[in-house]
């Protein structure tokens, strides 16, 4: 006996039928939506130029500058050195310590536990080391003897102080130099600009969700009448919403779009003059940037912001406009 499938599916309970096809209808219309609203949003966001223009710019300034200190304060702290030269201690000895002492004396140091490696630097070395970083090649050629001292560079475990007063109380060690106060300070001041960064990133931060949310305020103003239809005929808060959520999503792109411009065109402005300030100094420095990982953070963080912002705000208003039961 034959059968017709389609008289199957007939047959079948119409609660039966729809949980077949809901999931992926469902989905569709989730997808469909969403894009309309983000289509939507992103031609609202195009429909006043200048009040976009000069909110995307309030909102790229108040990213810029913390994130302008930041770099500032990495490439300060970048051109300060690295940890192990400026944990360095240099140990002048005394001009009668010939250099069979001046080894011993260097492999003594090598044995204490906290020393991690010791540099020993003849007074010929010193002389071409100084000979290349200086101008005075033709007065350092008169000189009849070296004058330079043997030289020990100690890198010590911790910061050193210990071992820094303990090698000054050497008879043969003419003078240590360790700029344990100069290194300290510079910490300080490095700690506590990254403490003031801090702060001013989350006062400027507010200062972002302040402005989406006035500007998603002024957009709900504009279209009260259209929401409250929609609320009217049953639309969910998410569905109001999310046409705003877009639109915050897309202030936050453009802002964090002009913020890393902004940052570019102040590091290209910089770098001429710090170069030429770094050759006085016969040494090398570029400006580093965020780099392409940090750079797409910094553009995630932005729409984050704008769509935080535009959820706040429509939420507030979405309360305030949901019509009550008759």
């Amino acid at each position: 006996m034959s059968t017709n499938p389609k008289a199957e599916v007939r047959s079948k309970p119409a609660a039966t039928r729809r949980s077949e096809g809901g999931f992926f209808s469902r989905l569709r219309a989730w997808r469909d939506q969403h894009a309309y609203s983000l289509v939507s949003s992103l031609g609202r966001f195009f429909q006043r130029p200048f009040a976009t223009l000069s909110t995307v710019g309030v909102m790229a300034v108040a990213i810029a500058l913390p994130l302008g200190l930041g770099l500032g304060l990495a490439n300060i702290e970048r051109f300060s050195g690295h940890l192990r030269e400026s944990r360095e201690i240099t140990v002048f000895l005394k001009p009668e310590v010939d250099a069979g002492a001046a080894k011993k004396i260097a492999d003594a140091l090598r044995l204490d536990p906290d020393v991690v490696e010791v540099r020993l630097k003849t007074p010929a070395q010193g002389l071409a080391e100084f000979r290349q970083m200086s101008d005075l090649a033709g007065a350092l050629d008169a000189l009849q003897d070296n004058p330079l001292p043997t030289v020990l560079v100690v890198l010590p475990k911790d910061d050193g102080v210990v071992l820094a007063n303990a090698l000054k109380q050497r008879p043969e060690i003419d003078l240590v130099q360790h700029d344990a106060v100069w290194r300290e300070r510079l910490t300080a001041w490095l700690g506590f600009g990254a403490r003031l960064t801090g702060v001013i990133a989350v006062l400027l931060g507010l200062g972002v969700l302040l402005v989406v949310g006035n500007t998603i305020r002024l957009e709900i103003g504009a279209r009260r009448e259209e929401i409250g239809v929609l609320q009217q005929l049953g639309a969910t808060d998410g569905f109001v919403r999310r046409p705003f959520l877009y639109l915050g999503a897309w202030y936050g792109a453009a802002a964090g779009a002009m913020a890393l411009g902004l940052l570019a065109l102040a590091g290209m402005a910089l770098q001429p003059p710090l170069s030429r300030l770094v050759a006085s100094y016969s040494s090398q420095f570029q400006l580093a940037g965020p780099g392409w990982p940090g750079a797409l953070g910094i553009l995630a963080a932005a729409i984050g912001f704008g769509w935080l912002g535009a959820w706040l705000a429509s939420g507030h208003h979405l309360r305030q406009t949901r019509p009550t039961d008759l």
